[in-house]
């Protein structure tokens, strides 16, 4: 029988499972609230909470007067807020505290003089969010990117909550070598960071690992990559029906890691399987 390890911060940090709780919480008592698009990045939590009464809109022209819009925990356009305010809907934050200390973080370096540059994602809802708190905002991804950045006098440094610190630490490199007058707030939420470190752990620990989270979840597509950076034969499933038996030849032990937005009962299921491999 294989050994089955499972990463203590693995699936919800606290500000995804804050964020579902109160989505199933006003659903049960409006009967129906509305979501300007997913409230985590996971397909199987999205069904769900689709199924209580927690619907999926992609504008807020759909969203009935009588019910609540909830803005979700990756953080919102201030343009959302502007117009689901002038709408008089009924307005429920379920944006992670922590992403909203980043857009505090943002304001303040602005009103300091700096330039604001946001390392993360292209695209990524909560980097969309923390760009569009200030005006001209730059975004960076990669070490590439950083390099075509033309100098700057005076700039402010944050990050996407869920970047990985290596990609963090070479970009900023590069960018000290652009700006005069430069501050650096690292952004990089705690459960992120414990999460990283526990899979580079059992990553070196497993003959196999495991990550569960959607392939649109780019938090679990990260931790897919730091895992197999140490360990080749790491996979990543968005559960069970994922799982080829094949991939635990010669298998004595397996680790099992998940994105901040997978739920407790896909990891459980996965270790299931596992364990009666």
């Amino acid at each position: 029988m294989m050994k089955v390890v499972v990463a203590k911060s693995a699936g919800y940090c606290f500000g995804v499972r804050d964020a579902v709780d109160l989505a199933y919480k006003t659903a049960e008592e409006h009967d129906e609230v509305y979501m300007l698009g997913d409230i985590v990045h996971n397909e199987n939590v999205v069904d769900d909470l689709n199924k209580a009464g927690a619907k999926v809109v992609d504008s807020l022209d759909k969203v009935p007067n009588d019910k609540p819009i909830l803005l979700r925990a990756h953080g919102s356009k201030t343009s959302v807020w502007d117009d689901a305010k002038s709408r008089n809907l009924n307005i429920i934050d379920a944006t992670c505290p922590l992403v909203h200390k980043i857009h505090q973080d943002v304001k303040d370096l602005y009103e300091d003089g700096r330039k604001i540059i946001v390392i993360g994602d292209h695209g990524h809802d909560e980097v969309v969010a923390i760009a569009d708190q200030v005006p001209r905002t730059i975004v960076v991804s990669s070490v590439e990117e950083a390099k075509k950045i033309n100098r700057i006098r005076k700039a402010g440094i944050v990050t996407q909550s869920t970047q990985a610190i290596e990609n963090v630490q070479d970009i900023v490199k590069i960018l000290m070598t652009k700006i005069f007058d430069l501050r650096f707030v690292n952004t990089i939420c705690f459960p992120t960071k414990r999460n990283q470190e526990q899979i580079k752990q059992l990553a070196e620990e497993n003959d196999v690992m495991i990550i569960i989270g959607s392939f649109t979840s780019a938090n679990s597509k990260r931790l897919t990559m730091l895992s197999k950076e140490i360990n080749s034969r790491t996979y990543q499933v968005t559960g069970v029906k994922d799982i080829d038996i094949s991939w635990f030849e010669n298998c004595k032990s397996v680790g099992i890691s998940a994105g901040a937005s997978t739920p407790d009962y896909l990891i459980e299921e996965v270790k299931n399987k596992l364990i009666s491999i």
